[in-house]
């Protein structure tokens, strides 16, 4: 439907209380297709929609990653909750789109399950380990408030942040 644009940190946005999906009704589905159309658009692996700024409890997957098809739709997690997550991890760069060209080493489970309602209103899971595991957690974290600068101390925040204002600053925007 429509390209959106991506929330930047340290938009307070990024931070609200999610909501969840009552009914996969015309909204949640137009908010899909603006999610798919987003993530694309930003050659993301997968979005939250609180990165669009709708606090709606539901994060997309591209499917590849998640075990489907490459042609078939992005896989939506919606309402999702974690079912699985190991105690081996892995250490591994993140980026994320609110985060334009920042990439921060985090520690996450080297396997994961999530349990969620898909677009078409059925209930699934999905398990995954390594890049998967990493996604599903990394989305996870989004409709929980946790950023990829709650990863690092303070000092690596303040670069990250006066990084991202001068890249908003150079753009025309402002943070």
């Amino acid at each position: 439907m429509a390209v959106r644009d991506v929330v930047v940190w340290p938009d307070p946005r990024l931070r609200q209380e999610t909501q969840p999906v009552e009914a996969i009704d015309d909204r949640v589905r137009a908010l899909y297709r603006d999610l798919c159309d987003t993530m694309y658009a930003e050659n993301g692996l997968g979005i939250a929609a609180i990165q669009i700024g709708d606090p709606t409890r539901m994060f997309l997957v591209e499917p590849k990653l998640a075990g489907r098809d490459e042609n078939d739709p992005p896989v939506a997690f919606i309402n999702p909750e974690i079912v699985f997550a190991s105690e081996e991890t892995q250490l591994s760069d993140e980026g994320c789109l609110s985060f334009p060209d920042v990439f921060i080493e985090v520690e996450r489970p080297m396997r994961a399950r999530i349990r969620a309602m898909g677009i078409d209103g059925q209930m699934f899971e999905v398990e995954g380990e390594g890049l998967l595991a990493r996604c599903l957690l990394h989305e996870y974290d989004h409709l929980t408030g946790k950023l990829l600068v709650d990863f690092v101390g303070p000092l690596k925040r303040q670069m990250i942040k006066r990084k991202l204002q001068k890249a908003s600053a150079r753009a025309g925007g402002e943070l």
